[in-house]
């Protein structure tokens, strides 16, 4: 293990680009995916110069995102996540340059942000709304039936991960919000009048935090329940929009804080997960890469055609099923 982290580290230090492979922009954010969105701040944070490019063939990977570096590639569902590689890798660790800060403070704040806020981001997103952001998210670029059935998959799957049924719908519901407004209570009496949130340079629980405090502040609509609760503590929202200027919004290689993007629209993908290690060998020869996009393409093909028969198979099962019972297979309201 010792040595597999050298090598991944030494990779990171010889590579020439770092490329940050997410979802792609909406809403005024360079990414609009709310699990890609952290990775792009912490790695802005610690002032990484590295490009964007969007992969949109695999809208529900759970691989995505991803950074190549070199030979190696670090995958969002490989080692608790992009963040938790580098830092295990001793590639990128902003904590560390914190020696002072309590660790179990920080793990604690990290896990509230992780599951009081993720929870309450996940139900806003997949349950609550109509389902036009994360269209415009993940399935825009997929034909009509295929993002409608893998939305309606998704927001079952959001369902049973938060426990939520018929029968406790109401209850679920305040239970979510009420962790939220506890998280982000403890969150402005955390930050105070500070820049960050541990002192005054960031940490990975920074990233996390902003990157959802923009998505909920850019992405939600104004009827949001979770956007009302954000904008309740003024030193939160300032603390999300002081930052998205300085690291989203200015060009970051004069002011200071990590070198300008390329933020690329291509949807090339360039390489698919695997249950293998943190990194992976990567082609080098051109003839080789060449052959490994007409792979992807031919996958590519494949998951639109075997989509396509699920659909199929899904409508004629179904029958009778109208649009509505898709949209809310529980029978149950979730408007505001």
């Amino acid at each position: 293990m010792a040595a597999a982290a050298a090598a991944a580290a030494a990779e990171w230090e010889e590579a020439e680009r770092k490329v940050l492979v997410a979802r792609k922009a909406a809403f005024g954010l360079p990414t609009a995916c709310p699990t890609c969105l952290p990775v792009l701040l912490y790695l802005r944070m610690s002032q990484v110069p590295f490009d964007i490019h969007v992969d949109s063939s695999f809208p529900d990977a759970d691989h995505i995102p991803y950074v190549e570096f070199g030979e190696c590639v670090a995958f969002n569902n490989e080692k608790g996540g992009v963040i938790e590689y580098l830092k295990e890798e001793k590639i990128v660790d902003l904590n560390s340059k914190n020696p002072s800060v309590s660790s179990s403070d920080v793990l604690s704040t990290r896990a509230m942000v992780l599951t009081w806020l993720s929870d309450a981001l996940q139900y806003e997103l997949w349950v609550v709304t109509d389902g036009s952001i994360p269209h415009e998210i993940y399935f825009s670029d997929l034909p009509w039936p295929i993002g409608k059935i893998l939305y309606w998959k998704k927001t079952r799957a959001v369902k049973q991960l938060l426990g939520i049924t018929k029968l406790n719908a109401a209850e679920k519901e305040d239970e979510i919000y009420q962790k939220a407004n506890a998280a982000y209570d403890a969150l402005s009496m955390k930050l105070g009048d500070q820049i960050f949130l541990f002192d005054d340079s960031p940490t990975d629980v920074d990233a996390l935090f902003l990157g959802h405090a923009l998505f909920v502040l850019n992405a939600l609509p104004d009827t949001s329940l979770l956007r009302s609760c954000l904008q309740k503590h003024d030193n939160l929202v300032k603390f999300a929009e002081h930052l998205k200027v300085q690291l989203l919004e200015v060009d970051t290689s004069t002011a200071g804080l990590g070198s300008s993007t390329d933020p690329s629209s291509s949807s090339t993908p360039r390489k698919r997960a695997s249950s293998g290690r943190g990194y992976k060998p990567k082609p080098r020869a051109k003839k080789e890469r060449t052959e490994e996009q007409k792979m992807f393409r031919q996958r590519s093909k494949y998951f639109l055609a075997t989509q396509l028969v699920a659909v199929l198979v899904f409508l004629s099962l179904m029958g009778g099923v109208d649009s509505s019972e898709l949209d809310d297979d529980d029978g149950v309201d979730y408007q505001y």
